[in-house]
């Protein structure tokens, strides 16, 4: 089964503007994708790293129901290295972007190639943590990312893949 077929059974639906997978989990199935910067209608797609692993996906999910978002906006803003740290993926973001996009501008005639992170329009405010994290480990060497990983209980399954079941399933 190919990387395609195993991420639209990791999210339950086909993947947008799905270009690659840039992260496997430690069992070799697909852990982070890369995405175009416009779907096939030219639809802007703003993350560029995402998180397809369901493992990771939940324990991020359980961290964000717990404040994580809004807690992690506060940190970035009084935090200098992780304000720099942000500021930083932020541009990288959006050269990435840029370098996918090519001569493509889309719907909205490259708009939202300037977007940072999950598509946010501000350094000061977060949005969602698992285009953090899925930048973070696309994109080694972003603080904010790797800490909020590391503030992960458990990001990997510790016994067996778990998405190890739906490469072996029957259509």
């Amino acid at each position: 089964m190919d990387d395609r077929a195993i991420v639209e059974r990791q999210l339950g639906r086909s993947p947008r503007a799905f270009r690659r997978v840039v992260v496997r989990c430690p069992y070799g199935l697909p852990a982070v994708t890369e995405q175009e910067p416009y779907d096939r209608s030219g639809e802007p797609f703003p993350t560029t790293y995402y998180l397809t692993c369901p493992h990771l996906v939940a324990a991020v999910a359980r961290l964000e129901a717990a404040g994580g978002v809004e807690r992690w906006s506060t940190l970035a803003r009084e935090d200098t290295a992780l304000a720099s740290s942000l500021k930083a993926a932020t541009e990288e973001q959006r050269r990435v972007r840029r370098e996918l996009a090519g001569s493509r501008r889309g719907r909205d005639d490259g708009a939202s190639l300037d977007l940072g992170i999950a598509g946010s329009h501000s350094l000061r405010h977060l949005k969602c943590l698992h285009a953090h994290v899925a930048f973070a480990l696309a994109r080694p060497g972003y603080t904010l990312g790797e800490r909020v990983l590391g503030e992960l209980e458990s990001p990997w399954p510790a016994a067996e893949c778990c998405s190890e079941e739906l490469r072996n399933r029957q259509q």
